[in-house]
């Protein structure tokens, strides 16, 4: 079964009938909505779609794509994961693989902010470049640290997020934003890999094949040294640099928070 395939599987049998106005049933032998019943919603003719379904059809027309978006109840980031799915890769002649570097600009930027972290991750969720804010944070904000892996692997860090469950589905869910059309890269072959092997927790998000492009946010840390902390954070495409985010933590002025980090930029 080819990605998209499994894509359209996934999303289809997370679907009720009663979600798409058809009736249920006590007799239904496969969980979520049927092939026909999706084809049906679609549009299109039950054979096409399991073409699609099997893997047999990769890449259907933007109307197709439109039409099962809206059968499957797709939300932006989810349609759009969709049809990169269908968008053909242009072969590309295999160079060795240069290292991601963050300008000297960027670097000078983000290290004149005495009291605000800030990282840049790369292609593979990477950091490239931090702060000492970023640094003090979290030793997992580190340079040469991936961060989703830090996430599932390290057992720190379902003590330092407050939110973990909550954070590593947002992770996750970012992760295959960003990956498609390139899904089948070695790396992140590799990456993908590696955490479903060791965190069951990945495996079962991953699986889900849910998108979420989050940019913006608050999550909660629990530092050893300054205790809870809720912050804001803000993710920015750095242009000029394919790939490369640029991630600020910030606290909302006047509250506790914004005084332990404060404190944190003095120890």
């Amino acid at each position: 079964m080819s990605n998209l395939g499994e894509y359209l599987k996934v999303r289809r049998e997370r679907l009720r009938p009663e979600d798409v106005g058809l009736p249920g049933g006590s007799r239904r032998r496969v969980p979520g909505l049927r092939r026909e019943e999706v084809a049906l919603l679609a549009g299109i003719s039950v054979e096409y779609y399991l073409r699609l379904e099997q893997g047999r059809d990769q890449h259907p027309s933007d109307q197709v794509l439109d039409s099962l978006s809206r059968a499957l109840q797709l939300d932006a980031d989810s349609e759009t994961y969709l049809k990169n799915l269908t968008t053909p890769t242009k072969p590309v002649r295999r160079r060795a693989a240069r290292p991601e570097q963050v300008s000297t600009g960027i670097q000078s930027l983000i290290d004149s902010w005495p009291t605000t972290p800030a990282l840049v991750q790369g292609r593979y969720l990477t950091t490239l470049a931090a702060n000492r804010m970023a640094v003090a944070l979290s030793p997992f904000f580190a340079p040469g640290v991936n961060t989703i892996r830090a996430a599932f692997l390290e057992p720190e860090m379902r003590e330092f997020y407050l939110d973990w469950d909550e954070m590593t589905a947002k992770a996750v869910a970012y992760l295959r934003s960003i990956i498609a059309p390139d899904i089948d890269d070695p790396q992140i072959t590799t990456l993908i890999g590696e955490l479903s092997l060791h965190s069951d927790r990945f495996r079962t998000l991953w699986a889900k094949q849910d998108v979420r492009q989050k940019t913006s946010g608050t999550t909660r840390f629990n530092h050893p040294q300054v205790g809870p902390l809720t912050l804001n954070y803000e993710k920015l495409a750095l242009p000029g640099a394919p790939n490369q985010m640029l991630i600020t933590y910030h606290a909302t002025p006047g509250t506790p928070s914004h005084d332990k980090l404060q404190l944190l930029a003095h120890l």
